[in-house]
């Protein structure tokens, strides 16, 4: 049988290519550079090229371009609008993430090439799993972004909190990814292929109990990954342990990243299960909005607090998710609510990195005492934060949830759901309000050390907040557009 070599359009896969050869360029300088040159470039190099990644999918906007097709079969990777807007998320992620963490290092005495090389690749694993149309490829980008957050989370290693973090988020990642694996297995065996495209034609032609069972075994194992209730449990013990610089690049960075997936698969990869997808996944989306919001009010450090209000957030994201089955605009809706969210997160994060005077110490709710007199712009800055993330008018968290409501109403029969989504808004508020009641309404002591670079990612999300709150058409319409491209490519044939 006569070989045929794979068809590869370089052009898609340059995004990815710069993201994770500028990791290997870090390691390789590592080896040749002075210490003290490679922690100055590093986070230059690191920043270099996740801009230039965004540029270049930038400018892949509706081309609809795919890469590593064999012999007319369906590509391995596609460059539609939907993956580069994970792209563009994924990118900016990166770059606030790396600015909030030379702050972070150098305070610490951490600050080390590794820690940007492993950021690196877990977010080439990142653009992956959203380029990715097929099984295989998806679980080979979910490794690809899980194992470095194992070893960042380790990363303020001998601290016992962080090695206990990196020890049970790589024993519930593991255990995850097996059972998103025997999902695979079983949907293999049902449709004889692990192609996306593959998968909706022999899904067309009826469904089977062993799809059926592969499709719930891949939704558990994502489930864990997004944090979603009850596969939550490790969430607030692994945000409080690792390092917050980590913790604030994976609350983003790994979450998008598996509901990139999860979009890819149930909706485009098994459209016609919609029946049966909505129903189990609105009952997640209840379960985690009440389980996320409850827990996190008694909560007294912020980064556990924050933890449980993830949870939350996945919750809001899966109401959009459940109504896309009825209706397009609920995929819109969760692509415009994860890039609000990754603002406003990585933005209060960046406040506590401010505020953790030393490793370990200052995460804790009675130390933004009297932020606001000390240091008004900072304390303004995360209480806009926190309104955003409550879900306060002008903010982008508000429009973001309205879009996910708006969507659910719109789907039949979500409306129960909405009013669970607006009940657990009003609850989280008491949590997120009481920062900004310490900052505000008690006396305080104690400094903040934070530099530019810092401070350059507490103004940037708060503007990038504020717009989205402001002026959330034209950010929706380039949602719309994104999902609308998709549906057309598959249409086309992947």
């Amino acid at each position: 049988m006569e070989f045929v070599p794979p068809v590869i359009d370089y052009a898609v896969v340059w995004p990815l290519l710069l993201v994770a050869g500028m990791g290997v360029l870090i390691m390789l300088l590592d080896l040749f550079v002075s210490e003290e040159r490679i922690r100055q470039w590093a986070p230059i190099l690191a920043i270099v090229g996740l801009a230039a990644s965004a540029i270049i999918s930038i400018s892949l906007w509706n081309s609809g371009r795919s890469a590593f097709s064999v012999a007319g079969g369906p590509p391995m990777l596609v460059a539609d609008n939907f993956a580069i807007a994970f792209n563009i998320i994924f990118a900016i992620t990166g770059i606030l993430s790396v600015l909030l963490s030379i702050n972070y290092l150098q305070r610490t005495g951490r600050d080390r090439p590794e820690f940007y090389m492993l950021m690196l690749f877990s977010l080439g694993g990142m653009m992956l799993m959203g380029m990715a149309n097929d099984l295989i490829l998806i679980f080979l980008a979910l490794e690809l972004l899980s194992i470095p957050l194992y070893i960042l989370s380790g990363f303020a290693s001998p601290r016992p909190e962080s090695e206990e973090s990196s020890l049970k988020y790589f024993l519930v990642g593991a255990f995850s990814s097996s059972i998103f694996v025997f999902g695979i297995a079983l949907t293999y065996g049902a449709t004889e292929t692990t192609s996306l495209p593959g998968v909706v034609a022999a899904a067309q032609n009826g469904t089977t109990l062993l799809l059926l069972s592969g499709a719930a075994m891949m939704l558990v194992g994502f489930s864990f990954k997004v944090a979603a209730a009850p596969f939550h449990m490790w969430t607030p013990d692994v945000y409080e342990g690792a390092p917050t610089a980590v913790t604030a690049f994976m609350s983003v960075g790994a979450k998008v990243g598996g509901f990139a997936a999860i979009l890819r698969i149930m909706l485009v990869g098994l459209p016609t299960l919609g029946g049966t997808w909505a129903t189990a996944i609105a009952f997640l989306a209840a379960l985690t909005l009440l389980v996320g919001n409850i827990l996190a009010i008694s909560q007294t450090n912020i980064k556990r607090m924050l933890g449980y209000s993830s949870i939350a957030h996945a919750g809001y994201i899966l109401i959009g998710v459940a109504a896309a089955f009825n209706n397009p605009n609920g995929l819109s809706a969760a692509i415009f609510y994860m890039f609000a969210y990754a603002f406003t997160n990585l933005g209060a994060f960046a406040v506590i990195v401010a505020v953790e005077h030393k490793e370990g110490e200052g995460v804790l709710l009675e130390n933004y005492k009297g932020l606001a007199k000390r240091y008004p712009w900072v304390a303004l800055c995360m209480a806009f934060f926190m309104l955003s993330l409550t879900g306060v008018p002008t903010t982008g968290g508000f429009a973001a949830k309205f879009f996910v409501f708006r969507a659910a109403i719109e789907a039949q029969g979500l409306i129960w759901l909405v009013l669970v989504g607006v009940l657990t808004s009003v609850i989280s508020g008491y949590y997120y309000l009481r920062v900004v009641f310490y900052m505000y309404m008690y006396e305080g002591e104690g400094q903040i050390v934070m530099k530019p670079s810092l401070a350059s990612v507490i103004v940037i999300a708060a503007v990038a907040t504020l717009l989205l709150g402001l002026l959330p058409g034209t950010w929706f319409e380039l949602a719309r557009q994104a999902v609308f491209h998709s549906v057309q490519s598959l249409a086309a044939g992947g």
